[in-house]
């Protein structure tokens, strides 16, 4: 269960149409720190090539929710600094540990600065996308994060996570749906709202 909590990427396709350029780490933190509520579904592509699909919701600073499908049908919440894991096959209370100990709090910060000293330890382009690789630069041990983006307009595209066991865990990103308002209720229970927040 601890792989689906660090899950977070997202699918690259990009027309060949489209103008790609390297973007400079401060276009990225701007985009980051502009983003306020995302809403898409995705695609978990596991350490051991298993797959796994659901949804996702993102609201900076601090939240995010995924909400796995059938048969997995697992809630992973971050919120107020805690990652919460809620399995309905358990009965036992949900799994939960620092936001801190995990990459994903770079994404989630209130300001997100990849210029930061030691932070960004990858910059690159692929022809089509810019990649960066950012840890936290004062727990480097946490594990680091790999984020893909294209431009024209900026957009993150994937997003990949390696934990601290050297585990690597990719989640492809649906059409992203962005500035909408959630009932704040999405991000305090472990209770499953599937399609009723499409």
């Amino acid at each position: 269960m601890k792989q689906i909590a660090f899950a977070l990427a997202v699918a690259l396709i990009a027309p060949a149409s489209w103008a790609a350029e390297k973007l400079q780490l401060s276009q990225i933190s701007n985009y980051l720190n502009d983003l306020t509520t995302v809403q898409t579904t995705f695609t978990q592509v596991n350490d051991d090539g298993s797959l796994s699909t659901g949804q996702l919701w993102l609201d900076r600073p601090g939240k995010m929710r995924f909400e796995y499908d059938p048969p997995n049908s697992a809630v992973v919440l971050a919120r107020a600094g805690t990652v919460q894991i809620f399995d309905p096959k358990s009965n036992q209370p949900p799994e939960q540990y620092p936001l801190r100990r995990t990459p994903l709090s770079l994404v989630l910060a209130r300001n997100v600065n990849l210029g930061q000293a030691n932070m960004v330890v990858g910059h690159d382009f692929d022809g089509t996308a810019t990649i960066v690789t950012a840890q936290d630069p004062k727990n480097p041990e946490n594990g680091r994060i790999e984020l893909m983006f294209t431009s024209d307009p900026v957009e993150l595209r994937k997003w990949v996570i390696y934990d601290s066991a050297g585990t690597q865990t990719t989640v492809l990103l649906g059409a992203l749906t962005e500035g909408e308002s959630f009932d704040s209720k999405l991000f305090s229970s472990g209770k499953r709202v599937g399609s009723a927040n499409r």
